[in-house]
């Protein structure tokens, strides 16, 4: 009854989140799911019979609540910056490449970037092509902070947290955040997110990232690396980032993401003009 595509939710776990089929597994036992959140950067399998179908009505009310929590964050954000311009110097905010392996989350997150007033390039890559690509791609094109992310989880059942072999695309961030730093090993000249719901925190950031997910092994929101980004880039570059500061203007928050000591990326100009 089940086809990719269709909204569901699972019984096993509540049906907390809404996940779209994005593929069928076969085999000789029995068919299963894979499933792909719809706000939230999490992929997973589930058996046919733990999935509940739902419908248009459902998905409208489900978004709804999600867009409340989204803005009330960026009215946050926005809020914050407010006070923060001073009106006789112009500003430069740092550049953004962004590297997403879901096609509608990148749009969403570029969609949000310019919103924020941020000057990003997307780039749409399998969290497995990322390694592959993310040298040509910083080379291509020069910028002050990476994003790199997609759809990650801890596989089922599996409970050493170390082991980057129990994630499905842990390994793989941090594959891409090694390479990225062979471009640029300066943690302030090329500032770096990487991650997906549940990520190797430890291990991401052991590769180089300034922040990543998951320190508690969290799901985290589609835009959570936005919120991220906007706190570095709208920071000047003669001070650092507060860290506990940055991580509250997530949808997540605390268990989600962390990172470390980073410089802002925001460089003054003056005098500001009218043209």
């Amino acid at each position: 009854m089940f086809k990719i595509g269709d909204i569901v939710a699972r019984r096993s776990y509540n049906q907390d989140l809404f996940l779209r089929i994005i593929g069928i597994n076969k085999n000789k036992l029995k068919k299963t799911a894979v499933l792909g959140g719809i706000n939230y950067r999490l992929i997973a399998d589930a058996a046919f019979d733990d999935l509940i179908l739902k419908d248009d009505k459902q998905l409208i009310y489900y978004n709804l609540a999600d867009s409340q929590e989204v803005y009330k964050k960026y009215r946050k954000v926005a809020f914050e910056r407010k006070f923060k311009v001073e009106e006789e110097y112009f500003q430069l905010p740092g550049k953004i490449l962004h590297l997403d392996g879901d096609a509608d989350y990148l749009e969403q997150c570029l969609k949000t970037y310019k919103q924020l007033g941020l000057q990003a390039k997307g780039i749409c890559k399998s969290e497995a092509e990322q390694p592959k690509i993310i040298a040509k791609a910083l080379r291509d094109n020069p910028v002050d902070i990476l994003v790199l992310t997609g759809h990650d989880s801890l596989l089922k059942g599996k409970k050493d947290y170390k082991n980057l072999d129990n994630y499905r695309s842990s390994a793989y961030f941090v594959q891409s955040v090694i390479e990225a730093r062979r471009i640029q090993p300066n943690k302030d000249q090329l500032v770096i997110f990487a991650g997906g719901c549940q990520s190797n925190f430890e291990a991401i950031i052991d590769a180089g990232a300034n922040f990543a997910s998951s320190p508690k092994r969290m799901l985290i929101h589609a835009l959570d690396p936005v919120f991220i980004v906007e706190s570095i880039a709208f920071t000047p570059i003669d001070s650092m980032v507060s860290i506990k500061e940055i991580i509250n203007h997530t949808v997540t928050g605390l268990d989600g993401v962390g990172g470390i000591e980073t410089r802002g990326q925001l460089r003054k100009g003056y005098p500001r003009v009218e043209y």
